[in-house]
């Protein structure tokens, strides 16, 4: 087994609050367990009300008082160019934390979750100038001036999948509007965070602009009912985003969810099959499933079921399985005990279903620590079943087949969730007209990216709001008008 490289161990008993690392409330501490290896990697402590109250009032002082919302745009940027620069040399690093969290395969967690962040990052700063912060309006019936302007105190809730990218999608518009955050890392994957702290302290960024809170879901509630914050912004599964919901409609807070997925991926009968081949490789069992844009439903013209039902056993086959640091491997772990017996029940259902079990089904051989599932295939899957209406959030993909595109398109539209899909076809127009009807936040025409400068999101259960492209600073910006003299 390869050696783990060194990552950020140990004890940290700090946290960053008011641009200082400072003594927690209490001495609670949540305890970072590695996925490969069920081993205690590191220790943080565990941030109760009362330091969500520090937070808060450190984030509130420095939106109503502070420099940062009063600072030129080109000023908030080149503090953000500095921490660009920065995430750029700490990308071994990062990609390694990550891996020792929440077991992202290192291959994969070096461009995911490492260069990831950093692109996110720049496209924002790029977008930034052309944002319209302000424009003014004339007419027979008054004469206006319209800002964008920051919203205010804003808290962050990010998951343990992607830890640092979601926190920049969330991060990098928040800032360059003028807003001030409080960050809530999951409480299994704090590290990156601690590490994000401490960059934005060799950035330059003024006190209590960003604080960094690590906490489970009492302590997350709290700070989503605080009356000091103005906007929460949550990425993670739709129970969660529609408690989320409710806790600000009842106080009309401002709020962006992106939530769970169970995208489809339509292979009309003239798709190129190596395209989709790989495909599959790429967006439906990355980071071992636990991607919420992952196209896990797998939608095959009848004419190619056969030879897509080899290749796709063929290719999960060859996957390696096992260590996270090992740069072969392609599925490692799930990222925790509870998140493996989940996706346990979910090959029970299915197995249960009638569906064929083309491949996995169980746990690999020769693993005996660490949280591990076999990538499971199950073929000609019933479009109402369980496994294909609930996001598992793991390696387990459901093929389903079709006669004719109406059907495709019913199957693929035949969800609660709305957040991604891909159409393959050997004639890209006829893709584009098949993926126009598909009600997803993003539809990839042969696997081919939106890219950071677009935006991202979902129809239905899969959110509310869009992230990235120049629509991401749209959730950060509260628009106001000022009546102007016509002269």
């Amino acid at each position: 087994m390869p050696a783990q490289p060194p990552v950020w161990q140990g004890h940290y008993d700090k946290l960053f609050l008011g641009g200082r690392w400072a003594a927690p409330a209490s001495g609670r501490v949540l305890e970072v367990v590695s996925p490969a290896t069920e081993e205690v990697v590191a220790r943080v402590p565990e941030g109760t009300e009362a330091d969500i109250d520090t937070a808060v009032a450190a984030a509130r002082d420095a939106f109503d008082r502070g420099p940062w919302p009063r600072m030129p745009l080109e000023d908030r940027a080149a503090v953000l160019r500095k921490l660009s620069s920065a995430l750029a040399e700490h990308e071994t690093e990062i990609a390694h934390l990550v891996s020792a969290e929440m077991g992202c395969p290192i291959t994969l967690s070096g461009k995911m979750q490492a260069i990831g962040p950093r692109l996110l990052l720049d496209a924002f700063l790029d977008l930034a100038p052309d944002y319209p912060w302000q424009d003014t309006r004339r007419s027979a019936t008054g004469h206006a001036l319209v800002t964008r302007e920051p919203v205010g105190v804003v808290a962050a809730i990010v998951p343990w999948n992607a830890p640092l990218l979601i926190t920049m999608i969330k991060l990098a518009p928040a800032l360059l509007a003028g807003c001030t955050v409080v960050l809530k890392p999951s409480p299994e994957t704090p590290l990156d965070a601690y590490l994000l702290g401490h960059l934005l302290e060799q950035a330059g960024l003024p006190d209590g602009v960003v604080n960094i809170v690590p906490a489970g879901r009492e302590v997350s509630e709290y700070l989503v009912r605080h009356r000091g914050v103005d906007k929460v912004s949550f990425t993670g599964s739709t129970a969660a985003g529609r408690r989320i919901g409710a806790l600000c409609g009842q106080d009309l807070r401002r709020c962006t969810l992106e939530l769970g997925g169970k995208s489809a991926a339509v292979l009309l009968d003239d798709a190129d099959l190596d395209a989709a081949i790989a495909a599959v490789r790429a967006v439906s069992l990355r980071n071992t499933g636990q991607v919420c844009s992952n196209k896990t439903r797998i939608v095959v013209a009848r004419s190619r079921r056969d030879e897509f039902h080899d290749r796709l056993v063929d290719l999960v086959r060859s996957m390696p399985v096992g260590d996270p640091f090992d740069p072969a491997t392609e599925i490692g772990p799930l990222a925790s005990a509870a998140q493996r017996t989940r996706v346990e029940g979910y090959l029970a259902d299915g197995k249960a279903s009638g569906a064929s079990l083309l491949v996995g089904g169980g746990r690999p051989d020769g693993l005996d620590r660490g949280w591990y599932v076999s990538p499971t295939v199950f073929g000609d899957v019933d479009p109402d079943a369980k496994i294909a209406q609930e996001e598992i959030f793991g390696p387990v993909l459901t093929v389903h087949t079709f006669d004719t595109e109406d059907e495709a398109i019913a199957i693929a539209n035949n969800s609660d969730y709305g957040l991604n899909g891909s159409v393959f076809s050997a004639d890209p127009e006829h893709a584009l007209a098949v993926a126009r009807q598909i009600r997803t936040g993003t539809v990839e025409v042969n696997g081919n990216p939106v890219g950071f400068t677009a935006p991202i999101g979902g129809f239905k259960n899969s959110g509310i709001g869009r992230e990235a492209g120049p629509e991401g600073f749209d959730a950060y910006v509260e628009l106001k008008s000022y009546g102007l003299p016509l002269s």
